[in-house]
């Protein structure tokens, strides 16, 4: 009983937050998701990532361990999954990027805040930015077909990590003032995106609910698989193993549904899967936070 309500002070003020955008676009109140999203993409989140290192109270060799897991993981994936596609016949440029990538911001970081803390928000920050990175570049390269994959040295974020890890290293810190300013901008960041996903999810129109059905239950067990393996391989220590699997199994992220639509893959595809599989992780996610605490 008081891992069950554990659990649920967890998991409650996340699903909460979303459902309150949910809610906020049913009754219909205007929400500019392009406008928040870039607000918390190109300010908040940064923010947020950079002072989480900077104040991370970790030893630097832990997330540079953290930092390689996070690599491999996503490496498996990568190939996991093209594979996959490959021998079932479906588009690499609709399914790839999702089935990849998760929602990492808006939910892991939370996520992994509510259940673990500061120590948990510094380690999700790290798996994060590679996931970040990674989709910057590859996941446009192949949701688009081609073109460059140096997007991601123009991103804020990466250069909030860059910057929060090289601080981390260093043991350098900001000014009080500007640390005090620089966190209540990065505090706008969790509820901001979590809002943001129930708007996004009341206003997606899904297609294909049988193939989504599928393929968001089989990412949901490779992500598992994939991530249990390689933090174990690495010997994370257990809250960085935790933050490491709990991040890769996250649903599939919004912004794959707009990288669909910009670059002209299956949205309608992409939306079934984003809402397929954040309504299995209503059930999932307890149930590996269950496991892991």
């Amino acid at each position: 009983m008081n891992l069950a309500f554990t659990v649920l002070e967890i998991v409650a003020p996340v699903f909460l937050l979303a459902a309150i955008g949910f809610a906020w676009v049913k009754a219909g109140f205007e929400y500019r998701v392009e406008f928040v999203t870039r607000l918390a993409m190109t300010l908040s989140v940064p923010c947020l990532i950079f002072v989480a290192l900077m104040k991370a109270k970790i030893e630097p060799s832990a997330l540079t361990a953290l930092s390689l897991a996070s690599v491999v993981s996503y490496a498996i994936l990568t190939v996991v999954v093209a594979l996959v596609l490959w021998l079932g016949k479906y588009s690499q440029r609709t399914y790839q990027g999702p089935l990849v990538f998760g929602n990492t911001g808006n939910l892991g970081l939370p996520l992994a805040l509510f259940a673990y803390g500061e120590t948990g928000l510094s380690y999700a920050v790290v798996v994060f930015a590679v996931m970040a990175i990674w989709s910057f570049t590859y996941g446009i390269w192949i949701v688009s077909g081609g073109g460059s994959m140096m997007k991601a040295v123009k991103e804020p974020l990466v250069w909030g990590t860059v910057l929060g890890g090289l601080f981390l290293w260093q043991g350098w810190q900001t000014p009080v003032f500007l640390t005090n300013t620089l966190e209540l901008i990065g505090q706008m960041a969790i509820p901001l995106m979590l809002i943001t996903l129930g708007v996004a999810v009341a206003r997606l129109t899904p297609g294909r609910m049988a193939v989504a059905v599928v393929m968001s239950a089989a990412k949901l067990v490779i992500c598992i698989a994939v991530a249990w393996a390689v933090g174990r391989f690495f010997q994370l220590d257990d809250t960085a193993f935790a933050v490491l699997v709990l991040q890769v199994a996250t649903p599939v992220a919004v912004t794959s549904y707009l990288l669909a639509e910009k670059y002209g893959a299956d949205g309608q595809a992409v939306a079934g899967l984003v809402v397929v599989s954040t309504l299995m992780s209503v059930v999932a996610i307890p149930v590996i936070l269950a496991v892991l605490i």
